[in-house]
């Protein structure tokens, strides 16, 4: 059966009026809106775009106006005699987001610093500054750097290599405990029944067998803490510069005893210590460089004296400030639940 010529144009003009009443309306509307150059009035696409800027890049503003402070940090690495594996780091931590500027505490006395020879490899995302430094001392990545202009630190080993998840990880972690030392490395002391201290290390065991186990500081030789305890640490009794500088050793637990007492006295439950200087974050790829080194040279943390120097730290620490301002915690934060088992005994 054929179906007339003049029903066929009926059912067409019926398709065609409402096609043409769309790019009619569509038209009106677009002739409402302003021009793209006038910035007063922005597409949603240009919202979104703009506000996720602010959030994620807020400008190139200063520390005291609250915003870069709270979304950058600053990354600190000490180096003395590894410049092999420091541009590896180097080259690593330039993919880490809201990184604001490295800053390297260059403690080889009488050399140059290869500043030239890295830019000359640029342009590089991230800003790095060399602080040559006078003496190498172990405490020297402990300064107020003016450089620093935002809240969060991030203080690194130069043999130490985090990844970049672990670090965006740590650094969220870091924003809910921004009093705290927030890193992957913690460690213990132990009181004896005569009040002696010893150093120990962290052992997370299984809880279904051994209850697991506590810690009281976290190292900062792969760590997030604030600014202000940089000076906090220069403010300290010369005692305790004095320590640090004839050990070369025990910066990150002197450390340990500023954050503790900062909390202490800052504490809102008045009379109460309950607050650990440190919150441990499970890494999930962290990694000793330190056998790539083409220099050959060990951590001062191979000496068969570390141990022990740092129990007699611990004890001096106490005897300078009059007490023991640790606490115990045992909170782990992990990015993918908690693990059965872990084992820190690696390192110092």
């Amino acid at each position: 059966m054929r179906v007339p010529r003049c029903c066929m144009g009926l059912r067409r003009a019926h398709l065609v009026w409402p096609i043409f009443l769309i790019l009619l309306v569509g038209a009106a509307l677009t002739a409402l809106l302003p021009p793209a150059e006038d910035q007063r009035g922005l597409d949603v696409l240009g919202v979104l775009r703009r506000a996720t800027s602010q959030k994620e890049s807020p400008a190139l503003s200063h520390r005291g106006d609250g915003t870069q402070g709270e979304h950058k940090f600053t990354v600190i690495i000490q180096t003395y005699n590894r410049t092999d594996i420091l541009f590896q780091l180097l080259n690593h931590y330039q993919a880490v987001p809201h990184l604001q500027r490295i800053i390297i505490v260059w403690n080889n006395i009488g050399e140059q610093t290869p500043l030239k020879l890295w830019n000359s490899l640029g342009p590089h995302p991230v800003p790095l500054v060399f602080k040559e430094q006078t003496g190498n001392l172990m405490r020297n990545r402990l300064q107020a750097f003016p450089e620093i202009d935002t809240d969060a630190v991030l203080m690194l080993d130069d043999d130490t290599q985090v990844s970049v998840p672990d670090i965006s990880f740590a650094f969220s972690v870091w924003k809910q405990f921004p009093d705290q030392i927030v890193g992957f490395v913690p460690r213990k002391h132990v009181s004896t029944p005569g009040g002696v201290f010893s150093y120990g290390s962290f052992e997370l065991q299984d809880p279904e067998t051994a209850g697991g186990d506590k810690y009281s500081m976290v190292l900062i030789g792969a760590a997030f803490f604030h600014h202000r305890y940089l000076q906090l640490f220069q403010d300290q009794p010369q005692a305790v510069h004095a320590l640090v500088d004839d050990t070369q050793n025990c910066d990150d637990i002197a450390m340990n005893f500023v954050v503790a007492q900062y909390l202490r006295k800052h504490s809102k439950s008045v009379g109460r210590n309950d607050k650990p200087s440190g919150v441990f974050v499970k890494p999930v790829d962290l990694r000793n460089l330190e056998k790539d080194a083409n220099s050959g040279y060990r951590g001062m943390w191979h000496r068969p004296e570390h141990f022990l120097q740092r129990s007699y730290c611990l004890n001096r620490l106490t005897q300078i400030y009059g007490f023991m301002p640790l606490c115990f915690s045992n909170l782990m934060v992990s990015q993918f639940g908690f693990p059965s088992y872990a084992n820190h005994k690696s390192r110092g």
